[in-house]
């Protein structure tokens, strides 16, 4: 169940515990924090905390923000790309959700489901408010931080109303800043590129702009994965539970058009790969691959979004130019 109305349709195939709060979700007034936290968090950073709070505590009208343990790597900036942990109640013990808990169809033993976004004080993903991720700022990686308040102070008119929680009530979240990487926009793989292999559409990268995919002319759409590293990068390989940092452009087979790119939400974007977040054929081409590679993938509908019929996607095979130009 999604969080918000997801605007970024490239990959994503997230799925998340509760409908908390919509897509018109945002910034609102009242930065800042006042008054002082009253949840209990148990736990060292890096396991999932244990949040208990009295019985008559009441939640601070303005968001509260609590260092519980400083980390000693890299200050969190705004506009960084960061991967998180999480775990989130209400003050009355409603769990609202975390990435300690194993996701649908997760393996036994493999990387955890966390949140990879840019810390804004904009809705830029599902999982956390705008006011939890942009108390980010500022904190350092390895810290584990408080965050609480009233679903008002740190949602505002972005609660969702059917989700049975009331403005007035008080919310907690507990964050771990596990990375961060402040990250160039504009950047794209660089060096020579291959040729496409037989029967694969051919791909042009203009600097500032989405990749150009050319579908081949009366060509069937292959119903396996199909997947070519067309630019050769240096850097390091990508690993499951990565944060992926992309420039990314994608087309359907059936009439070369573009549905997404990353061009297109102003560059270089992040997601976690190899934990379900994205769609099949991501984790299985990308995983394994390398910083500065370009890589084309041609995904089959099942192994895009053929498992969901009502997805407006769910019967094409989609083409992707993706570009690795990070990992955090």
């Amino acid at each position: 169940m999604n969080l918000t109305k997801n605007t970024r349709r490239a990959a994503v195939a997230l799925t998340v515990p509760i409908l908390l709060f919509t897509a018109a979700c945002g910034s609102e007034d009242g930065k800042g924090s006042s008054g002082a936290a009253v949840a209990k968090v148990e736990g060292k950073a890096g396991e999932k905390p244990k949040i208990t709070v009295p019985k008559d505590a009441k939640p601070a009208e303005k968001p509260v923000t609590k260092t519980l343990v400083e980390g000693k790597g890299a200050t969190v900036k705004k506009g960084d790309l960061v991967r998180l942990d999480f775990e989130a109640q209400t003050m009355k013990g409603r769990n609202l959700g975390g990435s300690w808990t194993p996701q649908p169809g997760s393996k036994p033993g493999g990387p955890r489901t966390q949140v990879v976004t840019e810390v804004s004080d904009q809705m830029t993903q599902q999982m956390l408010p705008p006011k939890v991720l942009s108390a980010m700022a500022g904190q350092k990686v390895g810290s584990r931080v408080e965050i609480e308040g009233t679903a008002k102070a740190l949602i505002g008119a972005g609660l969702n109303p059917q989700a049975g929680i009331k403005p007035e009530d008080g919310l907690v979240w507990v964050v771990d800043v596990v990375g961060a990487k402040k990250v160039d926009k504009k950047a794209k793989a660089e060096g020579d590129q291959a040729e496409p292999e037989d029967g694969l559409p051919k791909v042009t990268a203009p600097d500032g702009k989405a990749a150009q995919i050319e579908v081949p002319k009366g060509e069937k759409a292959p119903k396996d994965l199909k997947e070519q590293v067309l630019v050769k990068g240096k850097g390091p390989e990508v690993k499951a539970g990565d944060g992926l940092i992309a420039q990314y452009t994608g087309v359907k087979w059936e009439d070369g058009k573009k549905f997404d790119s990353s061009w297109d939400h102003g560059g270089a974007t992040a997601f976690q790969i190899g934990t379900g977040q994205v769609v099949q054929g991501w984790d299985k081409a990308l995983v394994g691959k390398h910083v500065g590679d370009r890589v084309e993938i041609v995904i089959p509908p099942k192994l895009g979004y053929g498992a969901s019929p009502q997805h407006e996607l769910a019967k094409n095979t989609l083409v992707f130019s993706v570009d690795i130009v990070g990992t955090v």
